[in-house]
């Protein structure tokens, strides 16, 4: 048994500065642990008391008839280094510290954690600031959260991971009033030691457990929580986040465009599709989407049958399910004849869908034949049931009803109660029905089922870095646009023909040399938009590039205070279209950006993350996938008679790009190519301008 497994189903537990008075917070612990049957050895360390709730009461840890598998310690943050220091000392295999008062007040804070993170050497550490964990699997709940004076929760196979403690009773009380069985809750808050990588790998592993639920403040260890993700979903275990601070996009005042449209909540968004976690955009999402992935059934496609006996509620999960992409059809004619052989007359609605079948007081052989038909039929992957008002009368046999059609098929089959009705809900849940109080809410069900169904990527494929070229005579800082692209050259991206210039006279020799119209730009490291400000003029006419430069120069210079020296004449490319391709950083690691681009990039935000692999650039399959998840990816691919995009040159400038990006590492501080034009197919790519900023050091470095 490891360090984990002892914490998470220790034999005995030792609760430090434990109260007699069960209505404090240090004596719910004890009282909590006999309520919910821990079974166990208990013992409470307390030298002021002799016993607490019948049990013995021990004056310290040093007193403890044997070594405690957990510590919960209630000590404040003054002393619960001192406790911790003790348990490990007696080779405890974890300590569960409670207490406020760590980094998160400030740098006196920031000492005492450091403080118990030495204390506790190679004992594990649940915490600080933590509730705790509750394993309802096993009755054994090692928390003082209130939400545990409830007298039984329904054990399940959901389990939860909080960075909050709060949320973790918020979930406990709320699962239990729905219904909802869970496994096991773990609250990490600091994350001095354990964090929610650790619990992910342990529930990857955990026979009670089918589905993880994560509420998520930030990832402090984005490896560690890759490998872990994507160890759950290798063993078929779903992972559904929430994750809190989207408000916050995190995006940097930044001389591309990339630092706009990347913001860190995007880094999130890449993290979790590329190892397979499914995010929860609603805090009410987090218990819906589990329950529902909890029942084990594959969602093959997005065919619908609502079978309902109140019409409003019909068309209101209809009318979610069809903005979310899923589809309502008919049922086919053999389908649609079982129905009718069910039920005569003319008040039944059996040839559309959702299928009215307005059973007066809802006959439960009915329901069930209806929903065996409907399962049956080759016209729909999944079955919505709405239970509405007539089925209050008899919830029992109505939950009953749809329960038992459950082992004729594997698809899924879910509830929408319509009345405010919580105790139909919960005996659905409970008869393993995922019901729900929302039409969204379906919607969103289903939405997890068919994402946990699809198969991604493996985020740990990559392509190797490049050897890393002399840098030498690069210089460093932020690079005018044509040393940027000359250097983005030199990793195989190809770039658009152009001269420097730096005067009218040279301007009109070098388009005269192109021998059609051109691109005329003012060329200076300090100005980085240059449209902004009357620095570009596109599709310019050799004899007027000289009037267009002495224009330019003085746009220029009244509107940034800069004299222009150095002009760019570049070939005037056509007929392709514009994407931008960047590079981001932040705490979650290097990601690659690509959408479509020009000077309207940021109002579009039509934009895709990937995370490159570690030390590694990105494989031809993921800069393909990147591309497909464009909004606007039709405009490639021939859209109302464009010319077919050459799309493998794009990805192949993808991969080039993230090969760069992972060879400089540190070294490159920020990139951008904005546009790229991908010219009609077969023609290749083309940079037209760019942006890179370099940190000092030389070859090799």
């Amino acid at each position: 048994m490891n360090a984990i497994q002892r914490l998470v189903k220790p034999r005995s537990v030792a609760v430090i500065g434990a109260s007699a008075d069960p209505a404090k917070t240090a004596g719910r612990p004890v009282s909590y642990l006999r309520k919910h049957g821990f079974s166990g050895a208990i013992y409470p360390v307390n030298p002021k008391v002799d016993s607490i709730d019948g049990l013995r009461c021990y004056p310290d840890i040093a007193s403890l008839p044997e070594v405690p598998d957990v510590g919960i310690v209630l000590l404040g943050a003054e002393r619960a280094h001192v406790a911790v220091r003790e348990l490990a000392a007696r080779g405890a295999g974890a300590a569960i510290v409670l207490a406020s008062g760590y980094t998160e007040t400030g740098a006196e804070g920031a000492r005492r954690q450091a403080e118990l993170i030495e204390a506790a050497g190679s004992m594990r550490l649940l915490g600080p600031n933590t509730i705790g964990l509750v394993n309802l699997t096993d009755n054994i709940p090692l928390s003082a959260s209130g939400a545990l004076e409830m007298d039984r929760f329904p054990a399940g196979s959901i389990g939860v991971v909080s960075q909050s403690g709060g949320i973790l009773g918020a979930l406990l009380s709320r699962a239990a009033a729905r219904g909802i069985g869970l496994s096991k809750l773990i609250s990490t808050s600091n994350e001095v030691d354990l964090d929610l990588a650790d619990f992910i790998d342990y529930l990857a592993d955990d026979e009670a457990t089918r589905v993880i639920a994560l509420y998520v403040e930030s990832v402090r260890n984005p490896e560690t929580f890759r490998r872990a993700a994507l160890k759950a979903r290798r063993a078929g275990k779903p992972v559904v986040a929430f994750k809190i601070g989207r408000s916050e996009s995190g995006a940097r005042a930044a001389v591309s465009h990339t630092g706009a449209l990347a913001g860190a909540d995007r880094m999130y968004d890449a993290l979790f599709e590329q190892v397979g976690v499914i995010r929860a955009q609603n805090f009410s999402d987090l218990l819906d989407m589990p329950a529902a992935l909890a029942a084990g059934r594959k969602l093959r496609g997005k065919r619908i049958a609502i079978l309902t006996s109140t019409g409003g509620a019909g068309t209101l999960v209809s009318d979610s399910l069809g903005l979310a992409g899923f589809e309502t059809p008919a049922p086919d004619e053999d389908t649609a004849a079982k129905l009718r052989a069910l039920q005569k007359g003319d008040h039944a609605a059996l040839d559309r869908n959702p299928i009215d079948v307005t059973l007066a007081g809802l006959q439960p052989d009915l329901l069930r034949a209806a929903i065996r038909i409907l399962l049956d039929s080759p016209s729909y992957d999944a079955v919505s049931v709405i239970v509405g008002s007539s089925g209050l009368a008899m919830p029992d046999l109505m939950a009953n009803a749809i329960r038992d059609c459950l082992p004729d098929s594997d698809k899924p089959v879910i509830a929408f109660v319509s009345p405010h009705a919580p105790e139909v809900g919960s005996l659905l849940n409970r008869r393993g029905v995922p019901a729900f109080t929302a039409p969204e809410a379906c919607t969103v069900a289903l939405d997890a089922m068919w994402r946990a169904g699809r198969t991604a990527t493996d985020a740990d494929e990559g392509t190797p870095a490049l050897p890393l070229p002399d840098l030498g005579t690069v210089a460093t800082g932020s690079l005018d646009e044509a040393a940027a692209k000359a250097f983005f050259a030199r990793f195989g991206i190809p770039v658009a023909k152009e001269v420097i210039v730096g005067n009218g006279e040279e301007a009109s020799a070098a388009a005269r040399d192109f021998g059609g119209n051109v691109v005329l730009k003012v060329l200076s490291a300090e100005i980085a938009h240059k449209s902004d400000i009357g620095g570009v003029a596109v599709n310019v006419p050799a004899d007027e590039v000289a009037g267009r430069l002495a224009t330019m120069a003085a746009a220029v210079q009244s509107a940034t205070g800069i004299a222009p020296e150095r002009y760019l004449v570049q070939e005037m490319v056509r007929g392709g279209v514009e994407v931008i391709l960047g590079m981001h950083r932040d705490e979650l690691g290097t990601a690659i950006l690509l959408g479509m681009g020009g000077v309207a990039a940021e109002l579009f935000s039509d934009t895709t993350l990937r995370l490159l692999p570690p030390g590694q650039g990105l494989t031809r399959q993921a800069a393909f996938e990147m591309i497909q998840r464009l909004k606007t990816a039709p405009l490639l691919q021939g859209y109302r008679g464009r010319p077919v995009a050459d799309v493998d040159a794009l990805a192949d400038a993808i991969v080039a790009f993230s090969r760069m990006v992972v060879t400089l590492g540190d070294r490159l501080v920020e990139a951008e190519i904005n546009p790229v034009f991908v010219l009609p197919q077969g023609q290749g790519v083309v940079a037209v301008d760019g942006v890179a900023i370099l940190a000092g050091g030389g070859k090799g470095e």
